[in-house]
C-alpha cells in the first residue's frame, strides 16, 4: 500500500491574519534506554499543535513501567490530554511499551491520527512477509534462549550468545511475557481515525493545514529489501527472507532435540531416534542400552569431564571438547537479522520549517540500510526538488538513531553530510544501563566525538548528570546554535535519580 496523505484540519479564517509563532517546544523524557518525544508547535491562532513520537522503556531497565507511567501522567498534565499526531516509529518495546503498561492512562487521551510505517500496515503484502520472518524468528530465538538458559557449563562464547539473544528479546517481550505487537497494536488503537496512517518515501512532502510554516518528509523506510537486511557491505548481508535460513535450521533443530516430539523425524540423521543414547541422559551417568560399554563414563571421560583424580592427568578434564550447545551459535546471526532489521524499518520524519529552512531530523531507531535507502530521495516542492542531502545539510536538530549505537548512524552518508553551524543534538541513551546488558559501548564513544565536533559541545544525553539537580545547566550556554532555552526537570526521588524530562525550545 501506498503512502496516504496526513489528516488536514482546515484553521478558521479569522485565524489566518496571526503570524505562526517560529520554531518549536521539544520535550525528551529521559528514561534512558528508550524514546518518548513531544514536539509542540505552534498554530496560527497561537494554540499548541502536539506531536507525540513513541513512549516506551526497555524491558531490563528496573521499575521501567512505574517510570513510564510517570512520563504519561507528565504527558497528560503538558497537553491536557490532546496529541494531535502520535508517530509510532517501529516495533520494538523500547519505542511502544508504554501504550500498553500505560494504557489505563493512555485511554482518556484524545489523539487525532497515528502515523506509522508502510511495514506496519497488516494489508500490505510485504509488510506482511516480514511480519511472517519476524514471527518464526522471534520463535527460533525465543526457544534457543530458554535452552540455553538451562544449560550448565556453556562456554564463554555460547553464554556471550545467550546474554546476547536476552538482549533482543528484550525488545519483543514484556517483563510479563507480553509481544511487542500487543503494545504497537494498542498505539493503533488511540487515533481518532478508523486506521492509522501509513507511510513510505517517495511522492511529495506531507503538508498539515493547522500548521502552514511546516513540512515533512518521509525518509524511511525503505522499499528496497536490500537496504533491510543487515549490514553495510554487501558480502555480510543476509536477506530478511520468509520464515529465514537461519530460523528454519534453529526450529528443526529445536524439534529434533524435543523429546515430547517423538513423532519427529530428521531427515539427516543417518541413524533412527531410538538408536544410541542421548547426550543429556549419558551426561546424567546413564550407562546406555549396551551393557559391553559404559556410555555415560565414556562421554565423561573424553568429552564432558572432569572426572576423578585418579584418572591420567591427560584425561582429567576433557569439556573443552563439548560442542553439544554450538549448534546455536547461529542464533547470533538470527539475532542480529531481527534487530538490526526491525531498527531498519524506522519510520524516519524531517521536519522543515518554511520560512527559515532549518530542519529537525528524527530517525527512530534507523540504521545503516535505512540510511543509505535516502542518498537517492527527491521531493518535488514548488517548481523545483529537494534531496535528502539539502535536507541533511539544513538540518539544526538531531534525535541520534538507536540510542548512538555504532550502526546507527552512518560517517559518510549521515555526519558528513550534517553541515549546518546550528546542529544539536539529543541522545536518548543511559550508559550504564546499556552495559549491563552486554550492549558494549553505546553510545559508541567514535559517534560522540563527531557529534560534539559537528555540534560544538551542544549535545544533550538522557543521562547527564545535571538532569539530576532541578536547577541544573547543561555545560554550552543557551541560546546557542539551534537551541534558544534549556528546561528539566528531575524524576521523583522514588524512582531513582537521573532527569524525568529535558525541554529545548528550537529556533
Amino acid at each position: 500500500m501506498s503512502r496516504k496523505p496526513a489528516t488536514r484540519t482546515r484553521p478558521a479564517k479569522a485565524a489566518a491574519a496571526v503570524a505562526p509563532a517560529a520554531g518549536v517546544t521539544v520535550r525528551h523524557y529521559c528514561q534512558g534506554i528508550g524514546d518518548c518525544h513531544l514536539l509542540t508547535f505552534r498554530k496560527a491562532d497561537g494554540k499548541p499543535f502536539r506531536v507525540l513520537i513513541d513512549c516506551g522503556i526497555h524491558v531490563s531497565i528496573a521499575g521501567g513501567p512505574a517510570l513510564v507511567a510517570d512520563i504519561v501522567a507528565d504527558l497528560r498534565q503538558e497537553t491536557g490530554g490532546k496529541i494531535d499526531i502520535l508517530v509510532v516509529t517501529h516495533e520494538h518495546w523500547d519505542h511502544v511499551s508504554g501504550f500498553l503498561t500505560a494504557k489505563d492512562l493512555f485511554k482518556d487521551f484524545a489523539i487525532g491520527d497515528v502515523w506509522m510505517a508502510w511495514t506496519e500496515n497488516p494489508a500490505d503484502a510485504e509488510a506482511a512477509e516480514l511480519d511472517k520472518f519476524k514471527g518464526q524468528a522471534i520463535a527460533a530465538l525465543q526457544g534457543v534462549g530458554q535452552k540455553l538458559d538451562a544449560m550448565q557449563g556453556l562456554s564463554s562464547y555460547m553464554a556471550g550468545v545467550r546474554d546476547g539473544l536476552q538482549s533482543v528479546l528484550g525488545f519483543q517481550f514484556g517483563a510479563a511475557g507480553e509481544r511487542v505487537r500487543s503494545a504497537r497494536d494498542a498505539a493503533a488503537k488511540l487515533s481518532q481515525k478508523p486506521t492509522p496512517t501509513y507511510f513510505e518515501p517517495g511522492g511529495p512532502p506531507v503538508t498539515i493545514d493547522a500548521l502552514p510554516n511546516l513540512r515533512v518528509y518521509v525518509l524511511g523506510p525503505p522499499r528496497d529489501k536490500a537496504a533491510l537486511r543487515l549490514e553495510e557491505k554487501a558480502s555480510e548481508m543476509f536477506p530478511l527472507a520468509s520464515g529465514g535460513p537461519f530460523a528454519r535450521a534453529l526450529v528443526s533443530g529445536l524439534k529434533m532435540n524435543e523429546a515430547a516430539d517423538a513423532g519427529y523425524v530428521d531427515e539427516l540423521s543417518p541413524f533412527e531416534r531410538n538408536v544410541g543414547t542421548p547426550l543429556s541422559t549419558a551426561l546424567t551417568g546413564d550407562k546406555g542400552s549396551d551393557p559391553a560399554i559404559d556410555i555415560g563414563a565414556y562421554v565423561r571421560k573424553h568429552y564432558a569431564g572432569p572426572v576423578s583424580a585418579a584418572a591420567a592427568m591427560e584425561d582429567r578434564d576433557q569439556s573443552w571438547r563439548r560442542i553439544d550447545a554450538d549448534w546455536m551459535g547461529i542464533a547470533a546471526d538470527l539475532a542480529l537479522q531481527l534487530d538490526r532489521g526491525v531498527n531498519n524499518t524506522s519510520l524516519v520524519l524531517a521536519f522543515e520549517f518554511i520560512d527559515s529552512g532549518h530542519v529537525l531530523l528524527f530517525p527512530g531507531d534507523a540504521q545503516i540500510g535505512n540510511w543509505l535507502s535516502w542518498k537517492d530521495l527527491t521531493w518535488p516542492v514548488g517548481q523545483g526538488t529537494v534531496t535528502s542531502a539539502d535536507l541533511l545539510a539544513r538540518t539544526v536538530y538531531l534525535k541520534v538513531a538507536h540510542h548512538g549505537s555504532q550502526n546507527a548512524t552512518p560517517e559518510k552518508q549521515g555526519f558528513d553530510l550534517l553541515t549546518s553551524s546550528d546542529l544539536s543534538a539529543f541522545i536518548p541513551t543511559n550508559k550504564v544501563d546499556a552495559v549491563k546488558v552486554h550492549w558494549g559501548e553505546m553510545p559508541y564513544d567514535g559517534i560522540l566525538t563527531a557529534l560534539e565536533a559537528k555540534t560544538k559541545g551542544r549535545v544533550i544525553r538522557a543521562d547527564d548528570p545535571w538532569l539530576a539537580d532541578k536547577d541544573g545547566k547543561p555545560a554550552f550556554a543557551a541560546p546557542s546554535g539551534s537551541i534558544q532555552a534549556v528546561r528539566s526537570a528531575p524524576r521523583d526521588a522514588a524512582r531513582g535519580p537521573g532527569g524525568l524530562w529535558v525541554e529545548v525550545d528550537l529556533a
